[in-house]
């Protein structure tokens, strides 16, 4: 591609964006939807340019990890329109940034949602402008900029931790050019590389992976999906993925999923940056890398650079796990005496860490009025304190300014006082160790400090409990007049959090929500539902809880530490939040125009439930009222056991250990196995109905079955896979194959399903043996991924089911069962049916076991026999729940680190 030929003849572009069809039809990106190649990509870029037009003008780019994002990206860099990145996930930010700076050119999401999915949407057909016809739009604000923008002027970014300050590191076309340049001569990155997108475009580390493999002529694999989702690692492998890139969280997960026993065979090398990583764990990581065939790249950078300052060659990560390294190709260090730091004996080997380079920005923009500024400096202070060791080698020992790194942020406290400031309140921030301190000048009996923490959160990203707020009569001063910042931090020490005021879904509510809900007292903002021990029993209460607090929430909540949660719920329609951001693509967009012709006051009553508990609502209330033959509509329990396998893979198959994972099924069949022998023990004393056959679980075993072969066969299928999983080979496997290994399991399963040893003429076998297929499917419906391991699960339930009974419309529902939780992931709904649906899906294997001893005394009035038989079933669900939460053996496990 070259640049557009209306262009001025003396606009700069960035080269590697101009020329992308150098590299002919190699594949240039990867996006669930296919490959799009390097000669495909310049041509939409190239589109979009066009459409840019011959006038340099401001675009701010709504960023996100989308095909049309980057085509925009690219065409705005190899046009030489300066290019403003935003976060799509932080409407907030897109807000402030536009009202800031006024762009002459805004490119967003068509459904004005903001921006998610993955990928692009190839599928909906190329616009003449490069964009999809109902993807994106570019919204010209004026033919002409209104600004002065210099020549040099490339790309505008928020500095690390600052999103939606109005303060903006300028960047030019040679910074961005030489630094991708240098990461892909350190790496040693090549054209067959394919590195995944795991950090999102607007962050400058994760927009360095995009560049330098894009001058290199390398893949991408375009997503947003978090390595902790199976569905990444599926796409991983199929691409063939040779790198990733994670700052210190990534890692986290990594330990959680158990990374190091994944079987990558083409990963090359992984990078890591974006904050300090332990160096024991830096050691640990690059000792592994080096078993498996990979290297550790530890990086370190600001986006003042426009990336990348250092690397730590991987070679020396295990034996200098704590350097920084050395400055990249074509950078340089020097060190600044600091008197406080430096001492007599140092000879100069520590002081303030200053960088050159080409990559070092043209400065800083505060302003529209800075658009117009060339370089304002050559030499950057990175404000870190840094060592250099005898072996040349780079180490960052403290920093020099007020600024804070916590928990991975970088925290501007004099920004945040600033904000405050103009609010009206007089505060002082000081960064500790892991939080940020606020004091409030002011009365401390009358001061109520929920709502200036949630100003601070939502300014800085932070969780609340790493912020702590606290009124003092008088900020402590100086003899200057400054604020004494150490007796702040001394004055706030004692004060503890205060509550935040219920219900409107902070972090500090959802930590009390989860508490109480799974009986935990160490809960926090990074705990996730299945890491706490949640399972499908609690889950029904859980996710109705957090619906009506927060809203529609994502398939995998369940997995998401809870300071994520309410960034990725979709605020309930009709809600003074509608608009946040919703994942964009068809869905999304269909979803707009259906909103749009809904009344208000149907808006606001609206739902949505999980098709998983709907089934279970509805499966309960079928065998029930068909056993009371109120109606005969059979096949329910058939379909329980599909959704049973669908939650053991959701809640189950956590990224934890393998002998965590084990405890938790075993904790779980307790939870199934004592309430329910408990009660038809109490039943066989009181009654003739039971036997001891049927008090221990056994006539599904030794025949004849009964009533209970439902609760049987869940019981002996999780037997089953609990010995199966903690055999460490099967264990690996499944990791390796989320979705092939139950596949294989449930053709496994087929089997007994057919009777395909001939073992039903020489004696009974255990429904268990014929109906495991049914809970195999279910589990790979909870793992597939796209649209074709979808059509792959609903084809064996098309080709398996019919015939299973010889009776039609029994086999229709539960194909019809299935298929809905194959496809259709939530359901619409109102409240009232949630609470409903969530009592019923709750209580329905204590509905299943307690109905037989109700009903028939009612025999003479169906309906109340029903009502009557589903009301028991839940106040025996209330009072076992109240049972197990002083059963130590029953309560949720804190699961260890996964080895």
């Amino acid at each position: 591609m070259t640049a557009p030929p209306l262009l001025l003849p003396d606009t700069r572009t960035v080269p590697f964006a101009a020329d992308l069809a150098a590299h002919g039809d190699r594949t240039a990106v990867l996006t669930t939807d296919g490959a799009v190649s390097y000669r495909e990509l310049a041509a939409r870029v190239q589109a979009v340019a066009e459409r840019l037009g011959t006038a340099r003008r401001l675009v701010l780019l709504v960023a996100a990890n989308t095909l049309d994002a980057l085509v925009v990206h690219l065409a705005a860099l190899a046009s030489g329109n300066p290019l403003l990145l935003v976060p799509g996930d932080h409407p907030d930010a897109v807000r402030s940034l536009i009202e800031a700076y006024d762009p002459d050119v805004i490119a967003r999401p068509g459904d004005e949602r903001g921006c998610g999915g993955e990928g692009g949407e190839r599928g909906e057909g190329v616009a003449p402008d490069g964009l999809t016809r109902s993807g994106w739009v570019l919204d010209e604000r004026r033919a002409e900029t209104a600004h002065t923008l210099h020549p040099d002027l490339a790309l505008l970014l928020s500095t690390s931790g600052s999103t939606g300050s109005p303060k903006l590191v300028r960047l030019s076309h040679e910074n961005l050019q030489s630094n991708a340049a240098a990461i892909a001569q350190y790496l040693d990155i090549r054209d067959t590389d394919v590195a995944a997108t795991t950090l999102p475009l607007h962050y400058c580390y994760g927009l360095s992976v995009v560049h330098s493999h894009l001058l290199r002529g390398a893949g991408l694999l375009l997503t947003d999906l978090s390595v902790s989702d199976a569905c990444f690692w599926d796409r991983f492998r199929a691409a063939r993925a040779t790198t990733f890139a994670g700052v210190p969280y990534t890692f986290d997960l990594l330990d959680r999923i158990g990374f190091d026993a994944m079987d990558l065979p083409h990963l090359r090398y992984v990078t890591q940056a974006g904050g300090r990583l332990a160096p024991d764990r830096v050691a640990r990581y690059a000792a592994l890398g080096r078993a498996r065939g990979w290297d550790l790249f530890v990086m370190y950078g600001q986006t003042e650079a426009t990336a990348r300052m250092a690397y730590l060659p991987p070679e020396l990560a295990e034996s200098r796990p704590g350097a920084v390294g050395v400055p990249i190709p074509g950078g340089a260090f020097r060190l600044r005496p600091l008197p406080e730091w430096t001492g007599e004996d140092d000879g100069g080997s520590t002081g303030e860490l200053l960088y050159s380079g080409p990559n070092v920005m043209l400065g800083y923009a505060e302003s529209p009025r800075d658009l117009g500024l060339g370089r304002t400096l050559s030499e950057l202070p990175t404000g870190d304190v840094a060592r250099r060791a005898a072996d040349g080698l780079y180490e960052v020992v403290g920093r020099t300014s007020r600024f804070a790194k916590i928990l991975g942020l970088r925290i501007d406290p004099q920004q945040i006082e600033t904000v405050l400031a103009a609010e009206g309140v007089v505060a002082a921030c000081v960064g500790a160790d892991d939080e940020l301190l606020v004091a409030v000048e002011g009365d401390p009996g009358a001061f109520e400090a929920g709502p200036v923490r949630r100003r601070v959160t939502g300014l800085c990203g932070l969780p609340a409990r790493a912020v702590r707020v606290g009124a003092l009569p008088a900020l402590p001063r100086l003899t200057t007049g400054k604020i004494d910042y150490g007796s702040v931090a001394e004055a706030l020490r004692g004060i503890d959090l205060a509550p935040l005021s219920p219900g409107d879904g902070s972090h500090e509510d959802l930590v009390r929500l989860y508490a109480t809900i799974l009986d935990r007292d160490d809960v926090t903002p990074d705990s996730s539902f299945v890491g706490l021990g949640g399972d499908s029993l609690s889950y029904v209460e859980m996710s109705l809880h957090l619906e009506e607090t927060l809203g529609t929430l994502p398939d995998h909540w369940h997995l998401l530490p809870l300071r994520e949660l309410r960034a990725a719920a979709t605020p309930r329609l009709g809600t003074h939040e509608e608009s946040a951001p919703a994942p964009d693509g068809r869905l999304a967009r269909m979803r707009a125009r259906i909103r749009a012709r809904i009344p208000a006051r149907v808006r606001a009553r609206a739902r949505t439930v999980e098709t998983g508990i709907a089934l279970r609502a509805v499966a309960i209330v079928l065998i029930v009222g068909s056993h009371i033959q109120i109606f005969t509509v059979k096949g329910g329990a058939h379909v329980l056991l599909g959704v049973a396998g669908y939650n053991f893979a959701r809640f189950h198959l956590t990224p934890a250990g393998r002998a965590d994972r084990v405890r938790g099924i075993g904790r779980s069949l307790m939870r199934i196995v004592l309430p329910c022998t408990a009660w038809l023990a109490l039943m066989m004393l009181v009654t003739d109905d039971y036997g001891v056959r049927t008090v221990f679980l056994l006539t599904s075993l030794l025949g004849p079955n009964d009533g209970f072969w439902f609760v049987e066969s869940l019981v002996y299928t999780l037997l089953l896979v609990s010995a199966l999983l903690a055999f460490p080979y099967a264990d690996r496997a499944e990791r390796r194959f989320p979705f092939a290994f139950p596949m294989v399991l449930t053709g496994v399963g087929l089997v007994g399903r057919y009777d395909l040893l001939g073992l039903d003429a020489q004696g009974h076998v255990p429904l268990a043996a014929t109906l495991f297929w049914l809970f195999g499917m279910g589990w790979a419906a909870a793992r597939a991924c796209g649209v074709a391991q979808r059509a792959a699960v609903t084809a064996v339930a098309l080709a398996t089911v019919p015939g299973l009974f010889g009776q039609p419309a029994r086999e229709a529902v539960v194909v019809g069962g299935l298929v809905l939780l194959i496809w259709v992931r939530r359901l619409p709904s109102l409240g009232v049916l949630n609470r409903l649906a969530g009592l019923l899906a709750g209580s329905s294997l204590y509905i299943y076991v307690t109905h037989w001893q109700v009903f028939p005394r009612l025999d003479a009035y169906p309906l109340l026999a029903l009502a009557a038989a589903l009301l028991f079933g839940v106040a025996f669900a209330a009072a076992t729940s109240q049972v197990t939460r002083r059963l130590p053996a029953l309560r949720p496990l804190a699961p260890r680190p996964a080895t």
